[in-house]
């Protein structure tokens, strides 16, 4: 099958540091490819995803990220390119709307963020024949009115995660600098556990920046260290040392890469029962899911007796890349060889 994959424009595939969607764009070519199939990836021109690139494409800009001038004109070079290829596989918001349909090729659509009343509006209005793709059972509940077609997991390449030890004394926060996040909870709950921690978050835009400023700035002390945004192996790293991610979201998630991250690294998540949490963490074997600074900062104690084999185990067996592609590479043939009734 020869698969096109269309991502943002704003970040490269993979992302150097943080990009949630270009991750998983990047995790999922590389598993169809190797998995046999043919990829076609657009993306920024910066990109490096070893399979098939569209060429021509300008570099990332993080600068314009969500801008509709910046995507539209990605997409007005990505979808000519996708002529040949038997499925296009779209990781934008407004790709599925462009009048591609000279193009007779079935069209897959993820549903990255949450179904908030605007995206709903437009989640709704997707023409008719376009698969509609959820990334966990929660957030597929809030789809009021939304075609979904299959509800797929995220997935990550184990192999490419170091297994740590989790020696290193301390508990660590991996996200967006956003009070969504619950970095701050996170400060707290850490410190009425007696537990050190280090925070490391993207912090770019002027709502991330002023969270920073006004709140968690004052907060930072001898047990807590913020890390700024890292590298790939420098998070993983810090992953592998933590007794345990502390991830107390204070929003309904759609899907939480940075636990697999964190239980691909063997290290257990102690986090709030929010959004796609109860999906990827099983309660007292993987991580552990409370309310209340209290329960949270007992759970953080408690983190160290947790078996960190079954933190991998639950990776490989339940959010490997291969399962990703293969659940994916179900709905494209699928919609490739409809069965009639």
């Amino acid at each position: 099958m020869r698969i096109g994959l269309i991502a943002p424009p704003w970040i490269p595939v993979p992302p150097p540091a943080y990009g949630g969607i270009e991750a998983v764009v990047d995790t999922l070519a590389l598993a169809l490819a190797r998995a046999g199939h043919e990829v076609l990836l657009a993306a920024s021109g910066d990109s490096t995803c070893a399979v098939e690139r569209v060429p021509g494409f300008p570099p990332s800009d993080f600068s314009t990220v969500g801008a509709t001038l910046q995507e539209l004109r990605h997409l007005l070079q990505a979808y000519p390119a996708m002529a040949g290829v038997d499925v296009i596989h779209d990781h934008t918001t407004a790709g599925p709307f462009l009048p591609h349909r000279g193009l007779a090729t079935p069209l897959v659509a993820t549903a990255h963020g949450p179904f908030i009343p605007a995206m709903l509006d437009v989640s709704r209005a997707m023409p008719p024949d376009v698969s509609i793709v959820a990334i966990s059972h929660s957030q597929a509940a809030t789809a009021d009115g939304v075609r979904i077609a299959r509800v797929i997991h995220h997935g990550i390449d184990a192999a490419r995660v170091p297994v740590g030890l989790g020696r290193g004394g301390y508990a660590c926060f991996l996200g967006r600098m956003h009070p969504n996040k619950g970095v701050r909870e996170a400060i707290q709950i850490a410190r009425r556990a007696g537990v050190p921690l280090r925070i490391a978050a993207k912090m770019r835009e002027p709502v991330e920046m002023d969270y920073f400023t006004t709140i968690i700035r004052p907060l930072l002390g001898a047990d807590t260290e913020f890390l700024g945004e890292l590298n790939v192996s420098d998070k993983y790293e810090m992953l592998g040392g933590a007794i345990a991610l502390l991830n107390p979201i204070q929003w309904d998630e759609p899907f939480g890469m940075v636990m697999i991250e964190s239980l691909a690294a063997g290290t257990p998540v102690v986090a709030t029962p929010r959004g796609s949490a109860p999906e990827i963490i099983d309660d007292g074997w993987t991580g552990l899911l409370r309310t209340g600074e209290h329960e949270l900062a007992e759970a953080i104690q408690r983190a160290p007796t947790l078996d960190r084999n079954l933190c991998r185990m639950a990776v490989e067996e339940r959010f490997s890349a291969e399962r990703m592609a293969a659940k994916h590479v179900e709905l494209y043939s699928t919609l490739l060889h409809p069965v009639r009734a």
